[in-house]
């Protein structure tokens, strides 16, 4: 699943954000994502958000979205990761 859930998270990542193909899949856990990737803005953490909802089939209750969570590549892997093991 861990591995499952990495791949879909790279996916979404390139996918929403419109990185270059192949950019996130050099993402590490320590990749800094909010403040750190120009096309992580505000208005694009609402698509995020909603397009792991859709594909990794999880809830995300608008108390668990902190600055933390968005920090860098492997704090949003780990909360995925736990999301998908809860449900």
């Amino acid at each position: 699943m861990n591995d499952d859930t990495d791949l879909l998270l790279r996916r979404i990542l390139t996918d929403v954000l419109g990185l270059k193909e192949g950019q996130a899949d050099g993402f590490t856990v320590d990749t800094g994502l909010f403040g750190h990737l120009p096309e992580l803005d505000s208005m694009a953490v609402a698509g995020l958000l909603t397009e792991m909802e859709d594909r990794l089939d999880i809830f995300i209750e608008d108390d668990e979205v902190d600055g933390e969570m968005l920090e860098n590549y492997g704090a949003l892997l780990s909360f995925a990761v736990n999301k998908r093991e809860e449900a």
